[in-house]
This record gives C-alpha cells, structure tokens and sequence, in this order.
C-alpha cells in the first residue's frame, strides 16, 4: 500500500509540473543548448523527487557540510598571492559582506565563508549546513562590493533552499555511500558542488539571493552587472578581450566555459533580474566599491609580468592604483613592466613612487638605479638617485649604485672608492669599511656591472669573477661575466658562462663567425619580447650587442633557420 501511495505521489508531481510547464510563457531561446539543459533538467528533477520526502535535519545537514569542508579544506594552491597577509584580508573582506547577508537568511544555520586564493577559480559554491566558498579568480571580475553580495547571496540561497542538502544526498544515494558513517562523504569530489543545479534551481537562487541581497541594503545592479560580465565571455562575438577585466588567462577562460555549461545561460538570468528591478521599483539603489579589487589586480599584473606579458602588466597595476592609488606593490610591478618596454622615464618614476614607501626594499632601489641608467642622461639621474637617498634611511651598500650612476657620468673617484671599500678587508661595508662573504659578492658584482655600462669591460670582468668566486652557481652574475667577456672577444669563455642562455649564446657566437648556431640561438631566444625591442637592448646593453641583435634579425627575415643535426652543433 505504501509502495501504491508513494508512486500517486510521484504521479500526481508530475503531472503538476506539466501543468505549469504549459501555463508559463517560455523565454528560454532556442537551439540545441536549450535541449540539453531541458534533458539535464528533467533527469535532475525526477532524481530530486526521492530525497525531497526524505530531508535532512539542519544537524545532519550541519555536521555533513562541516565534513565536507573539511576534507576541501587543502584543496587547490595553499597561495598564489604574493602575500599571505593579503589573501586573509581579502578572505575577511569576503567574511564581513556574507555576514552580513546570513543574517537575513531563511533558515538560522551557522554560515560561513571561505576564500580561495586561486586565480584559476574564477567560480563560486556551496557545501550543505552553511558553508560557502569563492575563488580569487571570480572577484577581479567585479568592481563592486554589490557583485560580490550577488555571487555570496546566490551561493547562500542554494543553502538557503535545500539544494546543497538535496545533493548531497543525491550524490550519496548514486554513489552508495552511507550518509551516517563518519568519513564516507571524503568519496564526493568538490566538482559536485561547484557544478549548477538544475535550471530552475539557479534561477531560484538568482531571484531569492538578489532579494536578500536587496534587504541587507545592497544594489540589485550588483547582480545584473555580474551577469552581464559573464555574457561578454558567453557571446560568441566576445572572442576578444576589450577591458582589462576581461583579460583572463587561459585556464580561467577554460574555468568560465565549464561554468556556462553547469549554469542557465547569463541572458536569461539578465532578463529575470531587469523584469525584478522593474516590478520591485530597485533602479535608484546605489552600489558600493570593492575593497579588496586592487590587491587581486595587484596579484594579476604580477602573474602577467611574470608570464612576460609586459603590457598586460601594465594596463592591471593601473587598474590597481586607480582603485587604491597608494598601492605600493603595484608600482613596484609597474616599474618592472614599464622597464622591460622601454619605458625608462616611466619605470624610474613608478620605482620612486614606492621607494617612497619601502625605502628598505633594495633590490627596487637597484633597479631604481638600473631605470635612472637607461635614460642616458648620466648627470641628472645620479642627482635624482643621490636626492632620494638623502631624504631616506637606507641600506650603505646602495653607494655602489650612486658610484655606478656616478661613473657613468665620468666621475670614476666614488666608484674607486667603492672599490677599496669593497677590498680593503672583510669586516662590513655597512659599516663604512668593506663587506666580505656572499654580500661583498653581491656589492663587487653590482659595481662590474656598473664598470661594463661606463665601458670598461676589463675592469667589468675581473670584479665579475671576483664575485663568482663566492657566489659561483649564481646565474646573474655568470651572464653578466659572460657579456662582459664577449666584449674581449673570449667567446669560448663567455659560451662557458653563459652555459643555455639563447641570447647570450647567440651574441656570442654571431660574432665568432657561427652563423648557423648562432640564429637558431636567437630564434630561441626571440621568446622574451624585450629582445625585440631596440632601444630595450642599446639602453641595457653595450653597442656591440644592440649591433649584434639588429643583424641578426635582419638576416632572419631573410629566410628561416636551418636547424643543425646534434652532431654538428657540437
């Protein structure tokens, strides 16, 4: 009889739901995706109907989404920001704004939120009982604290409505897991739960988490904009990036599409939430600024330096600074960038901005230095490294690089000075006396770069190997010494230094008459764009090397690189 009872139930809900189906006025476009979303929907759906008679009490479903969270607990990169003081204030910030919703949730669970700082995460989900978590690649898609609420409210409601309850034990009934023994839900991957729900689930959640994100007194444009940021990547005619925003990384870009596949395509949940604003009379909400947005552009414009994507870096560290224009770790960045285009004025002007802040940081004070030298303007650039030292406490050993900027501009006397400071004996040259052990290397090596700038590459030479002498698998200065030896016209030597560095080897043996090895060098070493760039090389490097690139792009143009047999390059 039960068995009878149950299945008019179930025939009884579906006939309901054909009735509604019939009465509600269709806006899902046609095609073959919409297909498909009704296929998943119906098998959705007709798995849901079980576990609906059976639910969960908020206990159970509590202590499963706390087992849950805690075996995700080590899931993806610990950080991939630059600081870990950063990734806890953004994931406070991420705190403070759910928070702030959960208190206007339906059911009184104990919610919290969780930050994930991973750039390839550009997603968000829901554990049953209260947990939600949202990736770092997500939130540099936003530009206000009301698209943060959309995406925490949304995650909220799923809980909210018994969705995440509803999978759980949907998932735990098709994997044969029991439910009650502690350690089996360890079994159901994360990507259960960052895969949507049905379609009508997710619209559900869209419409009841901009609601509750109305009353905790945030802007429903913060949903709409959202949305319509996904749509730019959604649209077919979206293939090209327009804003910085969109300037996402491949595996974030792969992130998305399997967002679109999971989730209701974002024109129909565009249309939900306009007809809501509209009914609801919500045009007049205003919207807040993202808090934290510069420290994710910030930590996006380092991974695009690092990738070598110069002007990617520096459109995101400007994005930074027009967020938080005291950001000092995007100028850092910034100068970086800015450097390897060529824009030396530019570079050198973002360096004193933070050295304005981190007067400590010396490894920025030397590149400070390094853009001052590329400006080929020797005098004017030792006053402006000299003024910003007397106007800071800073570390003694940057005297070798006022000494170098100095010798640049023809007066070799504070650089012999440096010298016999350097020499002298092993007590430290912070001290005002020399410095010995790997730091006097560090010193001695600067200041033989600073000798092959000025042209005196014999000199350059042997403070180089001096330096290697304490400092021997440092790669730096064996390039350093390398370049400094082509210039003696000892390419065996420098080939020995610069061991499979492709420039280098590929100045080095273009001037020793390779021809052959020395352009499949440089078809190698074509790989960093700032080789390509001709006033990058001359202002780094000597005249010798700038002439030696320029030839051998103009000989590559001619035809392509035969590439040797092994036995020959040898």
């Amino acid at each position: 009889m039960k068995r009878w009872t149950a299945f008019s139930a179930v025939l009884l809900l579906l006939a309901a739901a054909l009735v509604l189906t019939e009465r509600r006025k269709a806006e899902a476009p046609v095609g073959p995706g919409a297909i498909l979303h009704l296929i998943a929907d119906t098998q959705r759906e007709l798995s849901r109907l079980p576990v609906r008679f059976t639910r969960l009490s908020d206990e159970e479903e509590t202590r499963f989404g706390d087992e849950l969270a805690e075996s995700y607990a080590n899931w993806g990169p610990v950080s991939v920001l630059e600081a870990e003081e950063d990734a806890r204030a953004v994931e406070a910030y991420v705190r403070q704004v759910g928070e702030r919703l959960a208190v206007r949730a339906r059911r009184k669970l104990l919610y919290r939120f969780h930050y994930i700082p991973d750039l390839a995460l550009v997603n968000a989900f829901a554990l049953p009982g209260g947990h939600v978590f949202v990736g770092a690649g997500l939130i540099p898609l936003m530009d206000s604290e009301d698209q943060l609420a959309a995406v925490l409210a949304h995650e909220i409601k799923h809980i909210d409505l018994y969705h995440c309850a509803e999978r759980v034990q949907l998932e735990a009934g098709l994997r044969k897991l029991r439910l009650g023994v502690p350690g089996q839900l360890v079994a159901l991957p994360v990507r259960v739960f960052q895969a949507g729900y049905s379609k009508a689930q997710e619209l559900e959640a869209d419409r009841e988490g901009t609601r509750l994100a109305v009353r905790a007194s945030y802007s429903p444009a913060g949903a709409l904009r959202m949305f319509e940021t996904f749509n730019r990547f959604y649209a077919p005619e979206a293939s090209r990036a327009k804003t910085p925003q969109e300037e996402l990384s491949k595996v974030a870009l792969e992130t998305l599409e399997g967002y679109f596949r999971s989730h209701p395509p974002p024109p129909e949940r565009i249309a939900q939430i306009q007809k809501m604003i509209a009914d609801e009379h919500w045009e007049n909400l205003s919207e807040k600024s993202l808090a934290v947005g510069d420290m994710l552009w910030t930590e996006r414009a380092r991974r695009a330096l690092e990738a070598k994507r110069y002007e990617q870096a520096v459109g995101l560290a400007r994005r930074s600074l027009e967020v938080a224009p005291g950001r000092s770790k995007a100028f850092r960045i910034l100068g970086q960038a800015q450097f390897m285009l060529a824009d030396f004025s530019a570079s050198a002007a973002a360096y004193r901005q933070y050295l304005e802040a981190v007067p400590r940081d010396v490894v920025a004070a030397r590149q400070y230095a390094d853009a001052l030298a590329a400006l080929r303007r020797p005098q004017e650039s030792a006053r402006e490294f000299q003024d910003w030292m007397d106007r800071q406490t800073v570390s003694e050993g940057l005297q070798v690089e006022l000494a170098g900027l100095r010798l640049l501009a023809g007066d070799e006397m504070q650089a012999q000075v440096a010298l016999a400071r350097l020499t002298a004996s092993p007590e430290r040259f912070s001290r005002g006396e020399a410095a010995g052990g790997a730091e006097g290397a560090e010193l001695t090596g600067r200041l033989g770069w600073w000798y092959y700038r000025a042209g005196n590459y014999g000199q350059a030479a042997g403070l180089l190997i001096r330096a290697l002498r304490e400092r021997p698998q440092d790669e730096e200065l064996r390039q350093q010494l390398g370049w400094s030896l082509v210039e003696q016209r000892d390419f065996e030597a420098a080939l020995s230094r610069f061991g499979t560095f492709p420039m280098g080897c590929a100045v080095a043996r273009w001037q020793a008459r390779d021809r052959d090895r020395a352009l499949e060098a440089f078809e190698a070493a074509r790989a960093e764009p700032q080789w390509l760039n001709p006033r990058w090389v001359g202002a780094v490097y000597s005249p010798l090397v700038a002439r030696s690139v320029q030839e051998m792009e103009t000989e590559r143009k001619k035809g392509p690189v035969v590439r040797l047999p092994a036995a020959a390059r040898r």
